[in-house]
């Protein structure tokens, strides 16, 4: 058991954000606030046979990388672990966690590794779900994340990873709420900025009165955003009123307008999203005269990229209402034509069903965090030849890129590529998404062919 008098050295950080380090017994200890190279007195809070978690009661030695956090509501907010470290040492620290994950889970070794994909440390966070609670004994209404390991709503007046309009706007959300008739009903403010449209969807249990719709309308019209009202599950959102702009965000290099409802899925922030599209496509290196598969395509927002470049483009969801939207963003965009769209379970994939899609020269895998195992398990299928005769015929596409956001899966996948399914990682980087957190986003690219340089990126 670890003596609060003992200083213990502070080795490396685990992806939790967590110093780790070993007390005298060997023991493995993990602490949160302290960072490597640093010596630290802790008081332990659990305790396991081969671990120990810890808060930080004192440091010497202090890391250079060490900063002082810029938001007031750090340590009590859970919004974000790694304030206290250099911006970039935290895209250090995710970028070896990436290579970590990769030999330890997958025995993969990247042959080339990318310049880490950075963006805006702050004011980035274009999406967002705050907690809403009326608050009796304290006479007031908290909005915003909750606090750290707890179910309690952290009391912010700010936060520095939203876009500064939004941040400013924390305060007269907690006034309007308070004012409002249902307030102990309104559970949750989802937020989702485009560029032109902050939305705000207010989640409500109960119908709202004709007094309440007056009162958003009113702050719609002093704040310049748009509401949205969801009374039941998120197929039930809808707009509060119809003028104004539609949401929607673009990809300016590719000439793409991608509109969204403010409960899709579309990457927190916009900056980086755009980087890393451009990423994805020199990594795939398309050609005119290739045809492409874009899996996990959601709205399209790797298949319309792609197809300004490739001959035809086929997006594949397990959804639906998302493969129905993908193809109006499509039209909208003057690429029908080039994309086709259709729905699949993604996660009960097999080789008939990669054997039926026909030959496509190179593909782009964007799953989430559960990762593309069903995929990468049937490509192993068809290269060790545990198929049908009617698949002898199938052509493995010549590049893979894939984009992760869970290490761990990515690493899992990479191991059943190129351990058999016949494939070199070339190249390999991690993309910071979210600035300080501990959350980590890569990029990973696949090859069969003989050359393992991967293209321009």
């Amino acid at each position: 058991m670890t003596d609060p008098q003992e200083w213990l050295q502070v080795e490396s950080l685990d992806l939790e954000a967590q110093g780790v380090a070993h007390n005298a017994e060997g023991k493995v200890v993990f602490i949160e606030g302290a960072l490597p190279g640093e010596q630290a007195r802790v008081q332990v809070r659990r305790r396991k046979n081969q671990w120990e978690q810890a808060t930080l009661l004192e440091t010497r030695s202090e890391s250079s990388q060490r900063v002082r956090p810029q938001c007031p509501h750090f340590g009590v907010c859970g919004g974000c672990k790694m304030q206290h470290l250099h911006v970039g040492a935290q895209v250090a620290t995710k970028q070896r966690a990436l290579e970590d994950a990769l030999w330890h889970l997958g025995k993969v070794k990247a042959v080339q590794l990318l310049r880490p994909i950075e963006g805006p440390a702050w004011g980035y966070r274009f999406r967002a779900r705050l907690s809403v609670r009326h608050v009796v004994k304290k006479g007031k209404v908290l909005i915003g994340f909750h606090e750290r390991k707890s179910s309690y709503v952290a009391d912010m007046d700010s936060c520095e990873v939203l876009p500064q309009h939004l941040s400013a706007m924390l305060l007269p959300l907690r006034d309007l709420i308070a004012a409002m008739d249902g307030r102990d009903r309104l559970p949750q403010i989802e937020v989702a900025i485009g560029d032109e449209v902050t939305a705000l969807v207010l989640r409500h249990l109960e119908p709202l009165t004709a007094a309440d719709l007056q009162r958003l309308r009113e702050f719609a019209a002093a704040h310049g955003i748009q509401w949205w009202l969801q009374p039941k599950g998120p197929d039930t959102v809808h707009r509060l009123d119809e003028a104004g702009p539609p949401l929607a965000y673009t990809l300016p290099e590719f000439g793409i307008t991608m509109p969204f409802k403010p409960t899709d899925f579309t990457q927190v922030n916009h900056a980086i999203n755009r980087t890393l599209v451009g990423r994805a496509l020199r990594l795939l290196d398309v050609q005119p005269d290739e045809r492409v598969i874009d899996w996990f395509c959601g709205l399209g927002n790797f298949t319309l990229p792609i197809a300004r470049r490739a001959s035809r483009v086929l997006g594949i969801e397990g959804s639906s209402s998302l493969v129905e939207r993908a193809q109006q963003n499509a039209a909208s965009n003057g690429l029908a034509e080039r994309t086709r769209f259709e729905v699949r379970n993604l996660f009960e994939l097999t080789v008939d069903d990669l054997v039926s899609l026909g030959r496509h020269d190179k593909w782009l895998v964007d799953p989430p965090r559960e990762g593309a195992f069903a995929l990468a398990k049937a490509l192993a299928d068809l290269h060790q030849g545990e198929a049908s005769a009617a698949s002898r015929d199938f052509v493995f596409p010549r590049r893979i890129v894939y984009v992760s956001c869970n290490p761990a899966t990515l690493a899992r996948d990479a191991g059943l590529l190129v351990h058999q399914a016949g494939y070199r990682c070339v190249a390999a980087g991690a993309v910071n998404m979210f600035p300080h957190t501990a959350h980590v986003e890569s990029i990973a690219v696949f090859e069969r062919a003989a050359d393992e340089t991967p293209a321009n990126c």
